[in-house]
């Protein structure tokens, strides 16, 4: 599993937001389009592209990009 498909595939869960604001630092619950239907497709996409059920408190609990790939690779191993 690579940072930068997983950065891919969670940008593209976003309408608005340009897919260059995306890296693996972005603090995404920050970003102005962020809501929890977009938390729910976010979920929903790593399900279906890395069969890794989140939870979401996981969700919450991540900050950056970086974080919730982070704990969907723990989830691989």
């Amino acid at each position: 599993m690579e940072i930068k498909e997983f950065i891919q595939n969670f940008a593209e869960q976003f309408d608005d937001t340009p897919v260059e604001d995306f890296t693996a630092e972005t603090v995404f619950h920050d970003l102005d389009e962020y809501s929890s239907i977009i938390a729910l497709s976010i979920i929903a996409m790593v399900d279906e592209e890395y069969g890794v059920a989140l939870s979401g408190n996981e969700m919450k609990s991540a900050v950056t990009i970086q974080d919730l790939f982070n704990t969907v690779e723990a989830k691989l191993s």
